[in-house]
This record gives C-alpha cells, sequence and structure tokens, in this order.
C-alpha cells in the first residue's frame, strides 16, 4: 500500500477522486437547474420560490468549489467543462421549467440522485479511513435530506 502525503491509501484516494468528479458533475448541473427555475419561476409563489430557489444555488454553489477542493487535495483535478458535466452527469436537467410543482419536482428528483451517490462516496470514504470525503457527504447528506423532506411538504406527499 503506497500512502499519500496526507496518510491515505493512493489507490483509494484516486478512486474516491473519481467518484467526486462523478459528484461534481451531478452537482453542477443541480446547480444550472436551480439557476434555470430561479429565473424561470412564475405563478403566485413567485417571490417565495424565486427567494429559496436562489438560497438552494447559493448553497449548491459553494458545495460545487467544495467537492472540486477535496478532489484536489486528494491530488487529482476536478473536472471543469460543461461536456464533461453533461458526460458523466446523472441528474435530470430541467429545460424551461416555470411552474413551481414541476420546479420542486425538479429539486427533489435531483436530490434524490445527489443522496444516492452521496452515500456510495460515505461509504467508501469510511472504507478509506478518509475523515475529510466522510465528513463533507455526512454533511451534505444531513442537509439535502432536510431540504427533500421540506420540498416533499411543500408538494404535500410523504418522504
Amino acid at each position: 500500500m503506497i500512502f499519500n502525503s496526507i496518510g491515505l491509501d493512493s489507490s483509494k484516494t484516486k478512486e474516491l477522486a473519481n467518484d467526486l468528479n462523478y459528484l461534481l458533475a451531478n452537482f453542477q448541473t443541480y446547480y444550472q437547474n436551480l439557476r434555470g427555475i430561479h429565473w424561470n419561476i412564475k405563478g403566485r409563489g413567485f417571490f417565495d420560490l424565486h427567494a429559496k430557489f436562489e438560497e438552494l444555488y447559493d448553497d449548491a454553489n459553494t458545495k460545487v468549489d467544495e467537492i472540486a477542493e477535496r478532489i484536489l487535495t486528494l491530488g487529482e483535478t476536478p473536472l471543469h467543462t460543461f461536456e464533461d458535466y453533461s458526460a458523466s452527469a446523472k441528474v435530470p436537467v430541467g429545460k424551461n421549467i416555470s411552474e413551481d410543482v414541476k420546479a420542486v419536482r425538479l429539486i427533489v428528483d435531483s436530490l434524490t440522485e445527489l443522496l444516492k451517490i452521496e452515500r456510495d462516496i460515505l461509504e467508501k470514504a469510511g472504507d478509506a479511513n478518509d475523515e475529510g470525503s466522510n465528513s463533507m457527504m455526512s454533511d451534505f447528506i444531513t442537509e439535502q435530506e432536510k431540504t427533500v423532506w421540506m420540498m416533499k411538504a411543500w408538494l404535500n406527499e410523504e418522504v
């Protein structure tokens, strides 16, 4: 086993960085979706949803930066082109969504997909003894589970 300068198994950190790049691509798609629904939302809920979507895209933007910096900390290079993101992402792409229910549904569907990826990384980070990635995923999961609950409550649906 070869350890890198932060004390982690180099082969495991390379795999984790690849998984984090996959998460990064999906987060970038999620972020862009949030920008689009923020700009295009219409209807009676405009003021509340416009502000909420801005809050969510600001948070997503911060998380994108944290993911990219974690990839760099692990000694790898973060994806950074839309071409890479489009080729890798599994999060649904929302286009021209202006209706409130469709916008909130897109958020729920996107977060559901992100949570699956994050749980996978959480497990692998634990196996690699990578507390930095583990802690990041744990924090992301906690916040996003709450957001899913809130959005599902808005949709009048059970979690």
